[in-house]
């Protein structure tokens, strides 16, 4: 059966593209950023005065069977929540139910970013949930991952569904999970095709992304601060000695432990190594500073008795905090009024101890690379062809990679690790995905047209929504009947 339907904050057309397969007809689309305007007519063939503009400005839409809204994952507040729907306009969430509340569809399908569901914003889902039961509507949240509909990325979002009538809703069924039948190889071009991946002994692998044949991971995370079974470290990239390897692991095995200070990482003294291995030299660790793989981190100071009028206020309020004239790093690290002053205490420091305020009574040794997040070299993760799943896709963009070749048949994880340096890594063998390849991870056809730039297209694709997830919960509604022109249609609840 038929139905039509209205398309806010409309984007590329994803909730569309989606829609239309399933027997829908858009009568109308609302969006603001030019962007976006300019692809959505571009791949749907509307004009640009189509658009319904800003839905802050609309009081109205079109007569519709169903209404989509990707409502932008913004700051969101509740203020106001006592007041009626034309008196709370203005927050995009009341600007969605006040249109939801006034067009009184059969139906509507709410998108947002998997925040809303978190306990902390337990309020904020209740006000929206209860304000579309205000407006006539009994719905459910639902918090689903892509990768579980047949998406290769593990993108996990909010689905609100809601219809008009309560029988609608008891019908309602999620569609039924297909998890890892689409792999990387599947969507990416001019990569040597993998095996199907399974786990060892056919023993479920925790912990990671994806897992191949061999039962190892299918994808190298770079980073220096937490270790794992294809994790590559600044030592694996550097010239480095296996003693020096040796230094650095011992360095990741301790310095999370409270022995050595009580913040989740923390910088080890030259005493500290020697006392985990008495052959360790001060010599070796700054030879693995000269290398770029450690730094010495200023860790504990005191007070040289100087004074003078010149010290800003920042300087002052440091010099303070100096317990029996000792300023040591992890105070400073935890102290909630140097972050409200937006002191930076480190910088503080150091322009004291040049002053001859402070002096350095102790030296410790961290990774040089001291954030996860960044990787290494530029590269964050490496995902090989027989992975099952990729990242979300985000509107900035990632420092993940693709490889362009598989491996297959390591002997053990050493050759695995070994394989991988020596095949993909080292000859650059791994590459960014493409536009082409993006648009079929968040299920758009390959050739859908949208901007040249990279930062234009990949925010326009991370900021849309994964169409065979909203394709397969239309065909949900659809089964329930709601668009059927019968009695059935239109009893009350």
């Amino acid at each position: 059966m038929g139905f039509t339907f209205v398309d806010l904050f409309a984007g590329i057309g994803g909730f569309r593209l989606a829609l239309e397969s399933v027997g829908g007809r858009c009568v109308g689309f609302s969006e603001i950023a030019a962007d976006a305007i300019r692809a959505y007519c571009d791949n749907h063939g509307d004009r640009a005065e189509d658009n319904l503009g800003d839905i802050t400005r609309l009081s109205a839409l079109p007569p519709h069977d169903l209404l989509t809204a990707g409502v932008p994952c913004q700051s969101w507040s509740i203020a106001g929540k006592n007041l009626g729907f034309a008196d709370d306009r203005g927050q995009l969430w009341n600007d969605t139910l006040f249109l939801l509340h006034r067009t009184q569809p059969r139906a509507f399908i709410f998108e947002n970013v998997k925040g809303l569901a978190d306990p902390r914003n337990k309020a904020a889902l209740d006000h929206i949930m209860r304000r579309i039961a205000e407006a006539g509507y009994h719905a459910r949240a639902h918090l689903l991952n892509a990768y579980d509909y047949g998406v290769p990325q593990t993108r996990v979002r909010i689905y609100i569904i809601g219809f008009r009538h309560r029988h609608h809703l008891e019908r309602f069924r999620l569609p039924p999970m297909s998890a890892g039948r689409v792999r990387l190889a599947d969507v990416l071009d001019g990569v040597e095709a993998a095996p199907a991946g399974h786990t060892r002994n056919g023993e479920k692998v925790g912990g990671c992304l994806s897992v191949g044949k061999e039962g190892y991971n299918d994808y190298f995370l770079f980073n220096d601060l937490r270790s794992g079974p294809t994790t590559i470290h600044s030592w694996h990239l550097a010239d480095t000695t296996e003693r020096e390897r040796r230094i650095c692991e011992l360095l990741l095995a301790n310095r999370r432990k409270r022995t050595y200070g009580p913040l989740d990482g923390n910088p080890l003294a030259p005493a500290h190594f020697a006392a985990l291995d008495p052959t360790i030299a001060p010599g070796e660790l700054e030879a693995l500073v000269a290398k770029g793989i450690l730094r010495r981190v200023a860790y504990r100071f005191g007070l040289t008795g100087k004074t003078d009028e010149w010290l800003s206020d920042n300087q002052r309020y440091l010099l303070s905090l100096a317990d029996d004239g000792i300023i040591s790093a992890d105070p400073l690290r935890l102290n909630k009024e140097l972050r409200r002053r937006r002191i930076a205490p480190f910088d503080e420091l150091a322009a004291l101890e040049a002053s001859g305020h402070l002096r350095c009574l102790e030296t410790r040794y961290d990774f040089r690379n001291g954030r996860i997040s960044t990787g290494l070299g530029g590269v964050n993760r490496i995902f090989l062809p027989s992975s099952k799943i990729y990242p979300t896709l985000v509107a900035s963009d990632t420092r993940d990679f693709v490889s362009t070749v598989s491996i297959a048949g390591a002997a053990s994880l050493a050759d695995y690790r070994a394989r991988f340096m020596a095949e993909v890594y080292r000859p650059g063998r791994y590459r960014k995905i493409t536009r082409a390849e993006a648009c079929r991870i968040q299920g758009f056809p390959h050739d859908f047209r949208l901007p040249d730039a990279r930062p234009r297209w990949m925010h326009l694709l991370g900021n849309s929504v994964a169409v065979p997830v909203v394709r397969q919960l239309a065909e949900a509604i659809v089964d329930t009947g709601v668009f059927d022109n019968t009695a059935a249609a239109t009893r009350t609840a």
